[in-house]
């Protein structure tokens, strides 16, 4: 148990409950996850020689749909290890 001093506030408490401003925290990811979906599709519709040229594959995107909270991640490790050659 952690111990606190008396003009300390627990993360919850200097947090305020402002439901505007949760609102539009919402609208913001929801947002970034169709733009993620978007970029996703439009990928899944290059031929394979496009993809080369970016230096990953149709298995390097269908990775990255399948991992929502990594794709980005996953898709730029594939570009990099295809660059080392």
């Amino acid at each position: 148990m952690a111990l606190s001093l008396p003009g300390e506030r627990t993360l919850a408490a200097a947090t305020p409950l402002n439901p505007f401003a949760a609102f539009t925290r919402w609208i913001v990811k929801a947002q970034a996850a169709r733009t993620r979906r978007v970029a996703l599709s439009a990928l899944l519709e290059l031929d394979h020689a496009g993809l080369d040229d970016l230096g990953i594959s149709l298995d390097d995107v269908v990775a990255a749909i399948a991992a929502p909270v990594q794709g980005g991640r996953l898709l730029n490790t594939a570009r990099a290890r295809r660059a080392r050659g």
